[in-house]
Parts: structure tokens; C-alpha cells; sequence
């Protein structure tokens, strides 16, 4: 796909607001180091960046999930995709974590961007720096 505003080969500077999108259910400190670290990343090249980790509790949300038990933590995982597709919908573009093949939650954001007619690239493919960006 080519940039509308500046020809780039893929998002270039026509993406203004991104979604990370990445696994957490099951992985270690609910994969926050990830998404926080390559939302820093992102946001350094001029991205906007809509992070999952931020808009669901922080480090108070590992405390909370860690006292939970299976059946509260299936209605939890609702009502933070809940919250998270609200988000995802003010969004450009998706921008995927790896292992994001392997996650529920992802598969339902991927998905809906997809049938929006959204962006959807590897995060980590995007690596230059946003025309007009902060940075």
C-alpha cells in the first residue's frame, strides 16, 4: 500500500493514530513490558500510538488479575476488549505484536480493522520516522 500523502511504501506519514495489538492472556506480567516498550518505540518516530496496556489499569491491572479466579478472569477479558475495540475504533491502522497469531483477543481486532478496510502491518515493520511527527 502506498502512502496518499507522501508515497511511501506502506503507512508512511498517511497513518496518524495507531493500534498495538498484541497477546496477553497467559504470557508474564500480561505482556505489558512488550507493548509498552514498542509503543515507546513508535511514539519516538512521530506514531501516535493507542496501547492496549495503558487504557486497561496499568500495573494495577497485574495485581488485580493475579487474585482472580478462571471465571472472573473470562469476564474480565470481556470487559477489557470492550474497552479496547472503543479505543481500536478512533484508530489509522493496527499495528501487530508478535505471536499475535496466537491470541483470541488480537484475532477479534485483526479481524474487525480488516473488514473496516484498516491497515494491519507487523509492528515491527514500521521503522521510519512520521513526516511532522514528534521525535
Amino acid at each position: 500500500m502506498l502512502c496518499g500523502d507522501c508515497g511511501a511504501d506502506g503507512w508512511g506519514c498517511g497513518v496518524t493514530r495507531l493500534y498495538l495489538a498484541g497477546p496477553m492472556t497467559g504470557i508474564a506480567n500480561l505482556n505489558f513490558p512488550l507493548f509498552n516498550a514498542e509503543a515507546a518505540r513508535l511514539r519516538a518516530l512521530g506514531h501516535d500510538i493507542v496501547n492496549p496496556a495503558e487504557i486497561n489499569g496499568g500495573a494495577d491491572e497485574l495485581v488485580a488479575c493475579a487474585a482472580m479466579m478462571p471465571d472472573e478472569l473470562a469476564a474480565h477479558w470481556l470487559t477489557c476488549m470492550r474497552k479496547d475495540v472503543v479505543a481500536l475504533m478512533t484508530c489509522d491502522g493496527v499495528a501487530l505484536l508478535p505471536g499475535w497469531e496466537r491470541s483470541r483477543g488480537v484475532n477479534v481486532e485483526r479481524t474487525l480493522a480488516i473488514n473496516l478496510g484498516l491497515p494491519v502491518v507487523l509492528a515491527a515493520e514500521l521503522v521510519w520516522r512520521v513526516q511532522g511527527g514528534v521525535a
